[in-house]
């Protein structure tokens, strides 16, 4: 198995990168690529899937990212397209968050999961996931709505939120700075 891969970008891709690894370009699908430069020499955490079509690298900045994707997997239905989406749409703090206090809302509005999905994903992972004090969960649902009332549809808003820093705390405040993060 495949855990971690260091070495240079040397393409951007749709979905993911190619890394230059001792000579060898392995493309490895990343659930977000805009803070990765060409160029930059990055290691990441891996997840290698073998699929029937031959197999696929999936990157994650952190370990906790891996390990909730790998989390993700277990969950009847969900695939690694699925598990990587979930990590796309909002912070993995806030996903766990919404997961464990089985906020149906959260998962369908900001996440962006169907309703059974949303449901089924809380009744295998509620009591598997860590959960993380301070999070933004409710605050973030009605921001996201606001937005939605703005004109954003769900992809900007959804990218709106996961790009208010952490530390911005309060409605009214999240709110302002999605906006002026926002290209909307």
């Amino acid at each position: 198995m495949i855990r971690t891969l260091s070495g240079t970008v040397i393409s951007l891709e749709p979905g993911g990168v190619v890394i230059d690894v001792s000579g060898w370009g392995l493309f490895v699908n990343l659930a977000t690529i805009d803070s990765i430069i060409m160029g930059d020499k990055i290691t990441i955490y891996t997840h290698l899937a073998i699929k029937k079509n031959g197999p696929e690298l999936y990157g994650f900045t952190s370990q906790s990212d891996r390990a909730f994707f790998e989390l993700a997997l277990t969950v009847p239905g969900f695939g690694t397209k699925t598990a990587l989406s979930l990590l796309k749409r909002a912070e993995l703090p806030q996903i766990e968050k919404a997961i464990s206090a089985r906020d149906i809302k959260y998962l369908t509005r900001v996440v962006g999961l169907g309703k059974k999905a949303a449901e089924k994903i809380v009744i295998e992972l509620a009591d598997k996931v860590a959960t993380h004090e301070n999070i933004h969960g409710d605050t973030d649902t009605e921001v996201f709505d606001m937005l939605i009332a703005l004109g954003y549809n769900g992809h900007e808003a959804r990218q709106a939120l996961g790009a208010i820093p952490k530390e911005v705390s309060g409605r009214d405040a999240r709110l302002k700075s999605a906006l002026s993060a926002s290209t909307h």
